[in-house]
């Protein structure tokens, strides 16, 4: 509980007193990338395309949300910890599964933005 409650006053400190109001600056590449798939809102930290509330009982929110989870927990379990704990922790103790995993993890990544994110995009429009 003191955690939940350590997020929950972190949280307010950081809008109230740390944000400056602006909104984020995002690369005019990246910009230029989301669009063509069809992304208009970059007002707030997400786009609201992909992450708002409405997105949520669409095809496209059952596959970010519901796969796209699935596939996190999977990966996990499979690779024996999560990406922090094998990046920092594995590599710091110069463990070669930590290697081969994070190595992994940056394949799966550079995958999933550059195939599966145009695919689904163009997939369900």
């Amino acid at each position: 509980m003191f955690f939940v409650g350590g997020i929950l006053i972190g949280g307010f400190i950081a809008v109230q007193f740390l944000s400056n109001g602006e909104p984020v600056q995002i690369a005019e590449s990246t910009t230029a990338q989301l669009t063509a798939l069809g992304v208009k809102d970059f007002s707030g930290l997400m786009p609201e395309d992909i992450f708002g509330v409405s997105q949520i009982f669409t095809l496209r929110g059952l596959i970010f949300l519901v796969f796209g989870g699935f596939m996190v927990g999977f990966g996990t379990r499979y690779a024996g910890g999560c990406t922090s704990g094998h990046a920092i922790m594995g590599l710091s103790t110069l463990q070669l599964p930590s290697l081969i995993a994070t190595i992994s993890f940056m394949i799966g990544g550079f995958v999933s933005t550059w195939v599966l994110l145009p695919l689904i995009f163009k997939l369900v429009a």
